[in-house]
């Protein structure tokens, strides 16, 4: 005769380790559920609430076209002598514009441009360069010289914003 065979090990109650894990897992994933329904429920109890409201007219947005940038080539000057010292300047400089048809209005009008700015920043010493308020200021200016017709009986130009995309004085 054989003799009785062990129990199995599979035949073994779960231990109370492995019951708590499961207690764990199972409310986590209740939990994440019911998180889930609610925030969903929530978007369309409000959407729900919103069309049983009495129409009202909308705002249509306003269309805004993406910003057209014109970059212009580095600008190399040398500036004003300030206290007997002289000092140059290297900036390259984008042009935000109002559309494409501005841009190109820059771009086939280049020789001009590029004059204006070269005596506007010739004309400047290194100590009113130094500060964020001078940087602003040039800015401003170079804007004012761009906005100017090319030719008499023209619109000025539409330039939204002059950024310094490098600024170094030596």
């Amino acid at each position: 005769m054989k003799a009785a065979a062990p129990p199995d090990a599979a035949a073994k109650p779960p231990s109370k380790k492995m019951a708590m894990i499961g207690a764990i897992v199972a409310v986590l994933v209740l939990g994440g559920g019911g998180a889930g329904w609610y925030f969903t429920q929530s978007k369309g109890g409000e959407e729900a609430e919103e069309s049983a409201k009495p129409a009202k007219k909308k705002k249509k947005a306003k269309v805004v076209a993406p910003p057209v940038f014109a970059p212009l080539e580095v600008f190399t000057v040398n500036l004003q002598p300030d206290a007997e010292e002289e000092h140059m300047l290297q900036v390259s400089i984008t042009l935000e514009m109002a559309g494409q048809e501005q841009a190109d209005l820059v771009k086939n009008n280049m020789p001009k441009v590029r004059s204006r700015v070269l005596l506007l920043l010739s004309a400047k010493k290194s100590s009113e360069l130094t500060t964020v308020e001078g940087k602003t200021k040039l800015a401003e200016e170079v804007m004012e010289a761009i906005k100017k017709p090319f030719s008499e009986n023209e619109e000025p130009q539409e330039v939204n914003e002059v950024m310094f995309t490098q600024f170094i004085i030596q």
